[in-house]
This record gives structure tokens, sequence and C-alpha cells, in this order.
């Protein structure tokens, strides 16, 4: 081992994040949300090894906006919100390859901001590799990687001396539907300091046609990337799932304000789940929901921190509203 890979590994921790509850487990969701009507299932299970490859390649389509589009808005706010934090610590929430969050290390290191990257993810496979890559790339960066869900819960994050900016990009709060959100931002809320700050990212109510080509583009990708949830749940639950028998639907609802990923039988069927001893009986037409993607106006997404305890500090949009980048401290 060289020299300079003793000292990038010195500069990199790992640790484990206890959960203060119990999360439901993949047989847990499936028998109360298959087994239920109406089916449906939570959108963290699209994530193995595959699902996670086609989600890569659906950041790249033409029709996909959010990624780049956060990408671009946190290149040209980072020394703003830098400027504004002033942190000590960085901690993200579901940092999987940290890619964005490079926008936000670059400002410290612009302002002479020597902070302590605390990624917080489920993968510890991801977090250690995202960490290698981040102490080669920044020579001053120290990295605390956190193995957890934080679905689980918040009480056992790190007590961090000094200002933390938490950071929750990629539009995540959206997968929540509205309680749930509140709920998961007032945990965070309570986790935090009067100093400490919030940047939360939040996809924007825009044309339907350009929401309903992000989730449908013309590649297929968003298409075998909610198909393959059938993969996981034949591998994971012992199921029988044919993957030439159900089509990918997505499209913009407007009055829940989001967009809704379903799975369509296109034949009557029956699929057994062996796992469970269970067998499901599906009619051409009949839907499981895989996710949904809420999207906000300036006033909704105010509302909803603020609704959890928090105060907004400041609102970064691209001209075209696409997108919010939202700083915001406890109240």
């Amino acid at each position: 081992m060289t020299l300079t890979l003793q000292k990038e590994q010195q500069r990199i921790n790992c640790q484990k994040v206890l959960p203060t509850r119990g999360v439901p487990s993949l047989l847990d969701d499936v028998q109360t949300g298959l087994l239920e009507s109406p089916r449906k299932l939570p959108a963290k299970y699209f994530y193995d090894d595959h699902g996670s490859q086609l989600f890569d390649k659906i950041c790249d389509t033409k029709e996909y906006y959010p990624t780049r589009t956060e990408d671009a808005l946190l290149q040209a706010a980072a020394n703003d919100i830098i400027e504004l934090a002033k942190p000590d610590h960085v901690v993200e929430l579901g940092s999987g390859t940290s890619r964005k969050t490079r926008r936000l290390l670059t400002a410290c290191e612009d302002q002479n901001c020597q902070v302590k990257y605390w990624p917080f993810d489920v993968c510890e496979e991801i977090v250690r590799e995202a960490s290698e890559n981040l102490v080669d790339e920044y020579q001053w960066l120290d990295v605390n990687g956190l193995v957890g869900d934080y679905n689980a819960g918040l009480e056992h994050l790190p007590n961090l001396n000094g200002n933390s900016l938490y950071v929750f990009l990629g539009g995540t709060i959206g997968n929540f539907e509205h309680d749930d959100g509140v709920a998961f931002l007032s945990e965070l809320r309570k986790t935090m300091s009067s100093d400490d700050m919030l940047l939360i990212g939040a996809d924007r109510v825009k044309d339907e046609q350009v929401l309903n080509a992000a989730y449908n583009d013309k590649a297929g990708m968003t298409a075998a990337f909610n198909l393959n949830l059938l993969n996981v749940l034949n591998r994971e639950v012992e199921s029988d799932f044919d993957s030439e028998k159900f089509k990918h639907h997505a499209f913009f609802n407007h009055d829940e304000s989001q967009i809704e990923m379903h799975l369509i039988a296109t034949e009557k069927q029956t699929v057994k789940l062996a796992a469970l001893e269970e067998e499901i009986s599906f009619n051409k037409g009949d839907s499981i929901l895989t996710e949904i993607s809420r999207k906000f106006t300036a006033t909704s997404l105010c509302n909803m921190l603020e609704e959890a305890g928090f105060q907004l500090n400041q609102h970064f949009s691209p001209d075209n509203n696409y997108f919010s980048l939202v700083l915001a401290s406890p109240e």
C-alpha cells in the first residue's frame, strides 16, 4: 500500500446508524401492498444493481430534466449557499454517489471552508466507494460515512460540534406523501440545532407534456426501470411475474399534483408468491402503483417546510422555474 493511499484511507471513516424504529421488509410490503387493494409498493425496491444502472441511464435521457436542472442550479448557487450556511459539516441524506454534492464541496474549497462530509445511505458499498473518490478529488476533505436507512429514524445521527448543513437533494421529498414528508422533515428538524440549515431540492409543477415525457422517455429506460421491479420480486419473494405481461404507465395526476408510475397487467393472469405461499389474480388493466413523485409550487413547498417547523432563508430557482433549491433553518 502506498503512503498516499494510506493517508486517504485515514481520512475516511464509516459507521452504522442504528434504527430508532422498525422498517417493513420487502416481504412485509408485498403482503400489505400487493395482497390488498389498491396494489402498491415503495419505490425504494427499484434500486437493485440493475435498477441503479438503469436509473443512471434515465438521468442521461433528453426528456429527464430533473437531474441536470438541479445540478446546474447547484453549480450556480453553491457559493451563495455555503456563504449563507457557513457549515463545519455537510450531512447528506440519501447521498448515493455524491455526484451533485461536489458542487457544494468545490464551493467550500473556493471559500477555504474545510468542512467534514457525512454521506448517509443505506448501501455501505456505495458510501465507501463515493468516499474514496471524494478524498482523492479533495485533498483537504475528511469523510465520515453513515450507513443506515433514514426512514428508520434519525435519532442516532452523530452529535456534531459546529454548524451543520443538512442536504436532501434529487427531489426525493416528492416520493413522500404529504403527511409522511412533513413527519420526515419534522423529525429531521428535531435533530438540528438553531444554527444548522437544511438544503432541500424539489421538482416544480410545470407543463404536463414536459412532466409526462420525463417519465416516458423514447429510449424506454424508465419503462425498463419500472418493469425491473418484477425481477426484484421474482428474486426476493420467489414470485413468477412475467414482465412480458405487464406494461409501464406513467402520467401526471393533476388533482394530486404528482407523477404516478404504474405497472399495468396486459392480460388476465395469476402470479404465485412462493415465499408467502400466496397467489395474486390480475385482470387485464389491473395496476400496481410503484412510485409517486410530487411536484410543488413555490408556495406549496414553502408551506410544507413551515408545517414541519422550518423557516425559509433563501429560494434558488432557474429562469424556467423547473426546480427549486430551498435553504431553510429551524424556527
